[in-house]
C-alpha cells in the first residue's frame, strides 16, 4: 500500500528543453530585475515569439522568501499560462531548460513601451490615454477576479502593439490574493510605485495594485510622479507622508472626475482608496464614453 501511495503521489517527470535546438534566438528586446528576453523563431511551429528566461539564483532567491508557508508559491510561468485576457500578453508555454532556468514563451508584441509613449507624450498618447488608462484597468480587474495579486504595475511592464491595444506583460512578482501571501514583511516591487502599506512592510492586499496603477495613470497625464522621483527605497519613505501634488495643477486642463478618480487611488491610507479595481473603472468608463460620444 505504501508503495502504491508514494506511485500516485509521485511527481511528473520534467522534460528539460534545450534552448538552442528548439528556438532560434534572434536579438535581445529587453532585461529585467531577474530576466533576459528575446526574440527568437519557434524552430517547431515556426512563429515568433517572446523568450523569456529567469535567472536561476536571483529566482531561487526570491523564491526562497516563500518557504515555510503551507501553500506554494506558483512560478510565473503557472501563473501566466492561466491568463486569458486582451490586454494581458498571451503565454504559450513555460519549462525548464537543460540550464535549469525557467523559461517562458509568450506572444512577440510589435510595438512600443508606455514608459516611451508617457515621456514623448505625442499625439498618440494625448488623443488615447483615456482608453490606455481603460484598457490597462480592464486588465488588473481581470487579473484580481482571478485572485492574484500583481505587486510590480507600472509603465515598464505595460507595453502597445501596432494598433496601440493595452498589453500587461510581467508577472515575475505575483502572488496570490490569499491570506498566507498578504503577510506583512514581503516587500519587492519599483520603488515609486509601491504603496505606502509595502514600503512599511504592513499587510497587503489588492489595493497596493490600485495605488501603482493610480500612479500609472498619473504619469500618462502629466508626465511625472505625484512626489519627486525617487531612487531608493530609503528616499520613497521620505516622501510618503507627504501628500502628492494635485493632478489638477500637473495637468490643468484634465477633466474633473479623471482627476477626482486618480487621487483617490494615490491615497496614502489603503481604506481611503477604491476598493476595487472595478469601482475605480467605473468613472473612468464613464468619461471615455463622455470623450467618444
Amino acid at each position: 500500500m505504501k508503495f502504491l501511495k508514494q506511485l500516485f503521489t509521485r511527481k511528473p517527470k520534467v522534460v528539460k528543453v534545450d534552448i538552442s535546438r528548439r528556438f532560434e534566438l534572434l536579438n535581445r528586446t529587453g532585461q529585467g530585475s531577474m530576466s533576459k528576453v528575446w526574440r527568437a523563431r519557434d524552430l517547431i511551429s515556426g512563429r515568433i515569439v517572446a523568450l523569456k528566461l529567469l535567472d536561476v539564483a536571483k529566482t531561487r532567491r526570491f523564491e526562497a522568501r516563500f518557504e515555510g508557508l503551507k501553500v506554494r508559491k506558483p512560478s510565473e510561468g503557472e501563473i501566466a499560462i492561466q491568463l486569458k485576457h486582451p490586454h494581458i500578453v498571451t503565454t504559450f508555454e513555460h519549462g525548464i531548460t537543460t540550464n535549469d532556468e525557467q523559461y517562458l514563451v509568450m506572444e512577440f508584441i510589435e510595438g512600443v513601451g508606455l514608459s516611451y509613449l508617457i515621456d514623448l507624450q505625442n499625439d498618440v498618447m494625448k488623443q488615447n490615454r483615456l482608453r490606455f488608462m481603460v484598457e490597462l484597468g480592464e486588465a488588473i480587474e481581470y487579473f484580481h477576479r482571478q485572485n492574484w495579486i500583481h505587486r510590480d504595475i507600472c509603465p515598464r511592464n505595460v507595453m502597445l502593439d501596432r494598433d496601440y491595444s493595452v498589453k500587461l506583460i510581467d508577472f515575475g512578482l505575483v502572488v496570490p490574493n490569499t491570506e498566507e501571501f498578504r503577510q506583512p514583511g514581503n516587500r519587492t516591487g519599483t520603488a515609486n510605485y509601491m504603496a505606502p502599506e509595502l514600503i512599511k512592510r504592513q499587510r497587503t492586499d489588492q489595493r497596493i495594485d490600485i495605488f501603482s496603477y493610480a500612479v500609472t495613470c498619473y504619469e500618462m497625464w502629466a508626465r511625472r510622479l505625484p512626489w519627486d522621483a525617487a531612487e531608493t527605497l530609503e528616499a520613497v519613505m521620505q516622501h510618503i507622508n507627504t501628500p502628492p501634488l494635485d493632478l489638477r495643477k500637473a495637468a490643468p486642463n484634465i477633466d474633473e472626475d479623471i482627476a477626482e478618480t486618480v487621487m483617490k487611488g494615490l491615497a496614502v491610507t489603503p481604506d481611503d482608496r477604491w476598493p476595487t479595481m472595478s469601482a475605480m473603472l467605473q468613472p473612468l468608463r464613464a468619461a471615455l464614453a463622455r470623450q467618444t460620444r
